[in-house]
């Protein structure tokens, strides 16, 4: 049996800990506990870089394919949820058109415009909030381009997102699934289904017979977040508009949209000093990770110049590495161009909480900014 005496930073912590201002938790258990025993997590929380690599590498012993899983809970199987053969099987229909050459070729016009007509339509106003009428609506628009999906509506894609997000988190969190998560992935598996109706060569669904699962990525929010937190990391980019991507990988870094992936023991094993037992679940901290002082110098600070950050694994690693990463990269600096080159004076609204929070995925609650309106003549 584990107990408290043996990792006792891990039975101190709550879920406010992980939810909130999570950074200096992790911190500690890198530090003194790099695999401990979260009696609120009903597992073990993995938060090395190392490690986290480790877990994530060998699907064999660390498997995503358990009845517990949260997001199979919610979704039911996926390429998310299962190992193997079955795995490669719900992947490979999407493998080449999402490879970094295949997203460019294909996508990089279309979400250059769209960004920029999302943040035209803005433009006027001096203000928003960023999510919900930039970000939010671009990353519909992009899944819908790419997957071919038939009438995707901006708000209500986005509303069975956040209920379906909910959901799991709630799971997460040792509780209930809110019903309105499985609800919100009937109507969106309804749409999918529509889709591969109504046929038609360009829809990536059809060609998959198929799929069941999207996944918005909360990446621009983030990324916007990090950049007009300090004026002098804008000022930076501006001067310099190749640090774009370096801005992108720095806000993965230091803030992944999923903080937490869930994996399942299949054997008993020894890991960071722990003891492993077959069937325990095992939480590998993307936060934590991320800004392990081992591989990372100053690893709370924003560095655009750091040489690195690739390392980040805001997108996981090994078998179920996002197949969406290329696509949201590609997104983001999108976004972040048309939003730095159309809105001078961008800055956050400082009415507006804007500090990222959640258990599973984390985003800020808004992202509410305002920016110069030139005097009408």
């Amino acid at each position: 049996m584990v107990t408290a005496r043996r990792f006792p930073l891990g039975a101190a912590t709550t879920l406010r800990d992980l939810e909130e201002d999570l950074h200096p938790r992790l911190a500690l258990l890198r530090a003194r506990e790099p695999v401990s025993w979260l009696p609120v997590l009903g597992g073990w929380l993995v938060t090395r870089h190392d490690l986290a690599l480790r877990v994530m590498r060998d699907a064999a012993t660390f498997t995503v394919d358990d009845p517990r899983f949260s997001t199979a809970q919610v979704v039911g199987p996926s390429m998310l949820s299962v190992e193997g053969a079955e795995h490669k099987r719900h992947r490979a229909p999407f493998t080449d058109p999402f490879r970094a050459h295949d997203v460019h070729d294909r996508f990089t016009g279309f979400v250059e415009q769209e960004a920029a007509r999302l943040v035209e339509g803005i433009r006027p106003r001096g203000n928003a909030e960023l999510r919900r009428e930039v970000a939010g609506p671009l990353a519909v628009s992009v899944v819908a381009e790419s997957l071919g999906l038939v009438g995707a509506d901006a708000e209500a894609v986005l509303s069975w997102y956040d209920a379906i997000v909910s959901a799991v988190s709630d799971i997460t969190a040792g509780l209930s699934a809110n019903p309105a998560g499985a609800a919100a992935f009937d109507r969106l598996r309804g749409s999918v289904e529509a889709t591969v109706a109504a046929g038609g060569d360009a829809s990536l669904l059809v060609a998959a017979a198929g799929s069941k699962r999207l996944k918005l990525p909360e990446v621009v929010a983030n990324a916007v977040l990090h950049l007009l937190a300090r004026p002098g990391r804008l000022a930076l980019v501006r001067a310099d508009p190749d640090l774009v991507d370096a801005a992108i990988e720095e806000s993965l870094r230091l803030e992944p949209a999923a903080a937490v992936v869930d994996r399942y023991a299949t054997a008993d094993v020894t890991i960071g000093g722990a003891d492993v037992r077959r069937g325990d679940l095992v939480v590998v901290s993307l936060a934590g990770a991320n800004r392990d002082p081992e591989v990372f110098q100053d690893p709370d600070g924003f560095d655009l110049r750091r040489d690195n950050s690739r390392r980040q694994l805001a997108f996981a690693h090994g078998p179920h590495f996002c197949l969406g990463a290329h696509l949201a990269r590609l997104e983001t600096r999108a976004c972040l161009v048309a939003l730095l080159d159309r809105l001078p004076g961008l800055r956050l609204d400082p009415a507006s909480p804007t500090a990222p929070r959640g258990l599973v995925f984390r985003k800020p609650p808004a992202l509410r900014v305002r920016w110069d309106v030139p005097a009408q003549r």
